[in-house]
């Protein structure tokens, strides 16, 4: 069937011919990690002008943005040294070349950290046993979470999956806690596969651009992740808006941003969020909303809280009826 080819040209890093084939990336359990660093060099490489790194136009160009010979020139290397790294070999590549690289491209933090991870994945031998990343959080982290009683919290892993939240988390995204396509709970799923989405996110086009972004990253910096791997099978399988942005290669990292969400309760509402790894748990972060203070938006804050109480009121007695039913 199409989709199961397509599926296995994601983990194989050679997808079959046929819609979406080409915009189709590498991330698996065997990650085809010199098909992603040639592809992510040559996106960068195409988004740099030659009037942007101080280089003449010229003339005759058949793709956009510098040739590779630009590229050596501006990182001090030979061409056919640039070359060999273009193709995907980046194992044994000291830090100094990968500085030099990253700013002969302009490349921001998140793209040089990128860079690096790949390049320590093409150095590393695989492991031979991968530990599954935390789906659960300590009894002290609950606790944690719970004492945030006036912003919405939760607990995420690198793919995105939600391990954790407070009650008024659980109400700011009550769309993606109701019937949720899989558990458990993600981000990308809710993004790209619920028709909901569309009308939580206000602006669905960025928050679906980061998304990818975020996960990009992580398959950058754990490329044996299997639960990844068969997260991006599956997006892109059945999302060709989530194969469209795998396939630019573009970074972020997650410290800091707004959401712009209209919820189905309360209405609009924008929220500033701040990201804290939980150090003694490697691959979890703490995410924490907040409103401007005296701000409508905190207004409406405040307005989630009533709501959410009401839903937990109506959730007890709805299960004190059911339980008296039962007698």
């Amino acid at each position: 069937m199409p989709g199961e080819a397509l599926l296995r040209g994601v983990l194989t890093g050679h997808p079959s011919p046929g819609r979406g084939a080409r915009t189709v990336g590498a991330v698996a359990n065997r990650p085809d990690l010199r098909g992603d660093v040639r592809e992510f060099l040559t996106s960068r490489r195409a988004k740099l002008t030659p009037e942007r790194a101080g280089l003449p136009a010229g003339g005759n160009r058949r793709v956009p943005g510098l040739r590779r010979v630009e590229v050596a020139t501006l990182a001090g290397v030979s061409v056919e040294y640039y070359s060999r790294l273009e193709r995907g070999n980046l194992a044994g590549v000291s830090a100094e070349v990968l500085d030099a690289l990253s700013r002969a491209l302009e490349l921001d933090d998140a793209e040089r950290a990128h860079l690096r991870d790949l390049a320590t994945a093409a150095s590393a031998r695989p492991p031979t046993r991968k530990r599954a990343a935390p789906q659960h959080v300590r009894t002290s982290v609950q606790t944690t979470l719970d004492a945030i009683t006036a912003a919405p919290a939760v607990v995420n892993n690198g793919r995105g999956d939600v391990v954790a939240a407070n009650a008024l988390a659980r109400a700011l995204y009550s769309d993606m806690f109701v019937e949720p396509t899989q558990r458990p709970v993600n981000h990308a799923r809710f993004v790209f596969l619920d028709p909901r989405a569309t009308v939580f996110y206000r602006d669905w086009t960025r928050a679906a651009d980061e998304t990818v972004a975020m996960l990009r990253t992580e398959a950058g910096r754990d490329p044996y992740d299997r639960a990844l791997s068969d997260l991006v099978g599956e997006l892109s399988t059945r999302s060709e808006e989530f194969r469209t942005r795998w396939a630019a290669h573009n970074v972020r990292q997650h410290y800091t941003g707004t959401k712009r969400i209209r919820h189905p309760a309360i209405g609009d509402i924008d929220l500033t969020y701040e990201a804290f790894d939980i150090s003694a748990d490697a691959g979890l972060t703490l995410l924490v909303y907040t409103a401007q203070p005296g701000s409508a938006h905190q207004d409406a804050l405040s307005l989630l809280a009533s709501w959410a109480a009401t839903q937990d009121r109506t959730g007890d007695s709805a299960a004190e009826s059911a339980a008296a039913n039962q007698r």
